[in-house]
């Protein structure tokens, strides 16, 4: 029976005036939070509002500057990842913290106390996995394993803690609808015992179905609480940003073109023993679409964008090809002087080097070609600044980059305004072939809809577009044609008016042999 306090339930978790400083910069700034035992509780904002901050001092990973955290009703301080799961905190971050090398079981024991044997953590493992609708085999070695059932072992190594409170982080991002269904149906189980859920997502749509209430912040500030079953994702939206995001525009392009961009029957070898061999991908994007390729991470759309981009070249020349060109033996610079440009998955280190300035980053990706309006004339070429600042300016505000100065590091910008500036340095260069790996990963609502307005736009213009995505809102808002990845294959691509989530779904989980009729039997 929940504790009472002047006739109120007494929160399971409090946070009062809680402050975080980085230097004189404020992450989290007095926020004020109630979690009530047996609710599902949204904590909504754009990238850089103070969400991530928020949740790493309720699971101990930071010390708060100021402000207190009480658990069911006392105060407390949690020092340590640790000493929060024995308070009866357990956390599932985005990103997996696990050993592919090893087992399930192994991997779940090392979070465990070392006094309980293997053959008992294995047990109790497979038994909660049952009860809870997240079905493993203890083991499995954690390499052979999908990505969803990767997330099962997170979700039930923090449920052997027997945890009161569950903070999940993006756990729909590497889904399919399905799996995410069964999500859903284990929240509502966990719920239903008194447990409390914080649920972190981007996808409203979500938030709406499964919240009891939603916590907004912006700016490191709370600016709003509401019961998202009576808000819409638009409304949602509005409160995360302060402003109306504007909704991608797809009027009719006047029609596709040439081929600008294909493979025959490509494929390549796993470099590592933990890739994905791609096996046989054919595709083809014409100028004035965008071909969107869908599936759970994993399946070889790393894999698939190394290759395309000309990261790793391949041994069959013919098996790429670019305007009707073969490139599979070409490298990158190859492939942009041909009027390609390539935005990779990971921004900081690949897609941007975090220590240069923005116009060093905008230069380092121009080819001989490109850089040579950067070039002054004579026998040794001077580099002239002030074109590439401009170059610069220009990029930051076509794509509304919020920036602290006017040239600053790369890695001083949050994460969804770095992929706003990557996404422009490569638009500035008006490709004629465009390929993104994960435009908007991890990206808030507003930079969300100007990243994929200017793919939608680009194509229009006249480009072929390659759009590698995980999020189905994303890939329903861009794409012509969609088609679907699973363990190195490429499903045929479908015009996108003829797909919905159940087809889309059945593909992610491999149906590949009669994929047409068994999709056509799915509408």
């Amino acid at each position: 029976m929940a504790n009472t306090e002047n006739g109120e339930t007494v929160p399971l978790l409090e946070v009062r005036h809680i402050t975080k400083l980085f230097g004189v910069f404020a992450a989290c700034n007095e926020i004020d939070l109630k979690i009530r035992p047996g609710e599902i509780h949204a904590l909504l904002g754009e990238n850089g509002a103070g969400k991530s901050t928020l949740v790493k001092m309720l699971f101990g990973v930071l010390a708060p500057t100021s402000g207190q955290i009480l658990w069911q009703g006392k105060p407390v301080q949690i020092g340590s990842p640790g000493e929060a799961r024995r308070t009866g905190i357990g956390m599932v971050f985005q990103h997996f913290s696990l050993f592919e090398a090893l087992t399930v079981a192994e991997n779940i024991a090392l979070s465990l106390d070392k006094s309980i044997s293997l053959a008992r953590i294995a047990e109790e493992a497979r038994a909660l996995s049952i009860a809870y609708g997240l079905p493993l085999d203890p083991s499995a070695h954690v390499a052979d394993l999908s990505v969803g059932e990767r997330q099962r072992i997170e979700i039930v190594r923090a449920l052997l803690q027997n945890p009161k409170l569950i903070i999940l982080d993006e756990p729909t991002s590497v889904l399919t609808p399905q799996e995410a269904d069964k999500l859903f149906e284990t929240l509502e189980k966990l719920k239903a015992e008194g447990r409390s859920v914080l649920y972190i997502s981007h996808r409203l749509e979500e938030v709406q179905r499964i919240c009891d209430r939603a916590t907004v912040l912006r700016h490191g500030k709370v600016t709003g609480a509401c019961d998202p079953r009576q808000e819409t994702p638009a409304s949602l939206a509005r409160m995360m940003v302060g402003s109306d995001v504007a909704s991608v525009s797809r009027t009719a392009n006047a029609g596709a073109g040439e081929t600008g961009f294909a493979t025959r029957k490509l494929s390549a070898a796993a470099r590592t023993p933990f890739a994905v061999a791609l096996k046989d991908v054919s595709l083809s994007v014409r100028k004035g679409e965008v071909l969107a390729i869908a599936g759970v991470a994993g399946n070889g759309q790393g894999e698939l964008f190394d290759v395309l981009s000309g990261e790793y070249p391949v041994g069959d020349n013919e098996a790429v090809s670019i305007l009707g060109k073969p490139v599979g033996r070409l490298g990158i610079n190859a492939r942009r002087l041909m009027g390609a440009a390539f935005v990779p998955e990971e921004r900081h280190g690949h897609g941007a080097v975090t220590g240069m300035s923005l116009s060093e980053n905008m230069l380092l990706s121009r080819n001989q070609s490109d850089r040579k309006a950067f070039l002054g004339g004579g026998f040794f070429k001077v580099i002239r600044g002030g074109t590439i600042k401009a170059a610069t300016k220009r990029i930051c505000s076509d794509m509304d980059v919020r920036k602290s100065g006017e040239d600053p590091s790369a890695g001083s910008l949050s994460g969804g305004n770095l992929q706003k500036f990557i996404v422009g340095r490569e638009l500035d260069r008006q490709p004629t072939v465009m390929i993104v790996n994960q435009p908007t990963w991890g990206v808030d609502a507003g930079a969300a809809s100007r990243i994929r307005q200017a793919l939608v736009d680009l194509a229009k213009s006249g480009s072929a577009v390659l759009v590698i995505s995980q999020d189905l809102d994303e890939i329903f808002e861009v794409a012509t044609h969609v088609a679907v990845i699973s363990d190195g294959r490429l499903s045929e691509a479908y015009p996108a008016g003829e797909m919905n989530r159940e087809k889309i779904g059945l593909l992610m989980g491999g149906m590949h042999a009669g994929e047409k009729e068994a999709a056509h039997a799915a509408h």
